[in-house]
């Protein structure tokens, strides 16, 4: 992984105003007065695909901002298979159980370029402790993860492979109705299907028209139509 302190990240710089972590993420509520407290760097990380940011079981050390790019949460089964059991978009947090002291629940892997900001656990226990606001950010992006990884669990792990799939993709599908899949491995790991049943199932998808192949793995969505089959009966 790259990484990169980023100076200027609480004195409002043009660079950093699209920064997640002031807009979109824990610091929303933060002035520049509870910025001052913070004496740790904040590191910004770029990763490529198939990069392990941490791995279940480890000491929970920093929590984690995605600003670009996608990040799975894994959990491996006894059998050496593997349950994928979140997405991780722009503006979410990953390793929140850090904030408690826990160690890190899943393993956390970049699916495509990312670019991340990383925050030492120390930064986090002085915020905590003394700026009320931080604490209630932290618990309500800890309900709102359960919250969504329930309902995601859910549409992903309930009816047939090509309600499931269909799903999936209106999940990820970007404002002009196309979509960037991951390998038929990682797209079974989210169904709860085989690498093959996932793989006939893009082919389903493709042959009636609900998506269409512009590149490797890059689709064109036919939105309504997704919608149609993710809502049909079992």
């Amino acid at each position: 992984m790259k990484r990169r302190q980023i100076d200027a990240a609480w004195t409002g710089n043009a660079q950093c105003q699209d920064c997640g972590l002031r807009e979109l993420v824990l610091f929303a509520d933060l002035d520049q007065n509870d910025f001052n407290l913070i004496h740790l760097p904040i590191e910004e990380i770029t990763c490529e695909t198939g990069t392990v940011l941490y791995s279940a079981g480890e000491e929970g050390a920093a929590l984690f901002t995605l600003r670009v790019g996608l990040v799975k949460l894994v959990q491996y089964l006894p059998d050496g298979g593997q349950r994928i059991v979140r997405l991780l978009k722009p503006g979410a947090t990953a390793g929140l159980e850090a904030s408690l002291g826990q160690p890190y629940e899943h393993s956390a892997i970049a699916l495509r370029p990312t670019r991340l900001c990383r925050i030492p656990r120390p930064v986090i226990d002085r915020l905590s402790d003394e700026t009320p606001r931080l604490h209630r950010q932290l618990m309500q992006r800890w309900h709102a993860a359960l919250r969504e990884a329930d309902g995601r669990l859910t549409d992903l792990s309930t009816g047939k492979a090509p309600q499931r799939l269909a799903r999936l993709l209106l999940q990820l599908v970007e404002p002009d109705a196309t979509v960037s899949l991951f390998s038929r491995e990682d797209l079974g790991a989210m169904l709860g299907i085989t690498t093959e049943h996932a793989s006939r199932t893009v082919v389903e998808l493709k042959r009636k028209n609900a998506i269409t192949e512009l590149s490797a793995n890059r689709f064109q969505c036919d939105v309504s139509q997704l919608r149609d089959i993710g809502a049909a009966d079992s």
